[in-house]
């Protein structure tokens, strides 16, 4: 009888050891499964996000892209535009021819007044364009005085034009006196050239 209580105790234990053996194996068997679903989350998230940095970076890239051929075209029309007006401008500049004055005159000469109805028609026929006309003086005089000889001769051929039709909201005037020579000499022959009123057109 002590004999069989022995047994029935010892298997009482190896039962209860299996029992907690097993329980144990279970438990880390759980344990393993969640990290591995943890661990599969982490990694599609991962991909997710790397993706989606991707795409972004794909995007921004498109969007500099654009940017640039944009800034580019915009540049190149900017150059374009300012090309023709100083085309423009310079074929204007051929066609109008400048005036010449008599030594400490401002009145117009019968000579200029047929380069002024030249110009004239010019003006006319390129109503949008505006037009500078700068009063020239030769050396001689105090810079006072030929700042307003100047002045007047620009004036003059101003009022002239206007005589002709071309819009007086069109035309500046400006003097530079004797600050501007053409000729740099000191005889009638230079300083014929530089008593005279230059026109700068300026077309849009």
């Amino acid at each position: 009888m002590k004999k069989n209580l022995t047994w029935i105790g010892f298997l009482i234990v190896l039962v209860f050891c299996l029992s907690m053996f097993a329980g144990c194996a279970e438990k880390k068997a759980v344990v393993k499964e969640g990290a591995a679903q943890d661990q599969q989350v982490t990694s599609e998230q991962a991909a997710k996000d790397a993706a989606a940095k991707a795409e972004a970076d794909r995007l921004a890239r498109e969007q500099a892209a654009k940017e640039a051929a944009e800034r580019l075209a915009r540049e190149q029309a900017e150059k374009e535009q300012v090309a023709k007006v100083e085309a423009a401008s310079a074929a204007a500049e051929n066609a109008v021819k400048d005036i010449y004055f008599d030594f400490d005159k401002s009145n117009v000469r019968p000579d200029a007044r047929e380069v002024l109805k030249a110009n004239a028609d010019y003006f006319l026929k390129n109503s949008a364009a505006t037009i500078i006309i700068e009063g020239n003086c030769d050396e001689r005089g105090t810079a006072e005085y030929n700042m307003a000889l100047g002045q007047r001769r620009a004036q003059e051929a101003k009022k002239y034009l206007v005589n002709l039709g071309v819009k007086g909201s069109s035309i500046k005037t400006i003097s530079f006196g004797k600050e501007r020579p053409i000729d740099p000499g000191h005889d009638e022959q230079a300083w014929a050239k530089n008593r005279r009123d230059h026109f700068v057109v300026k077309t849009k």
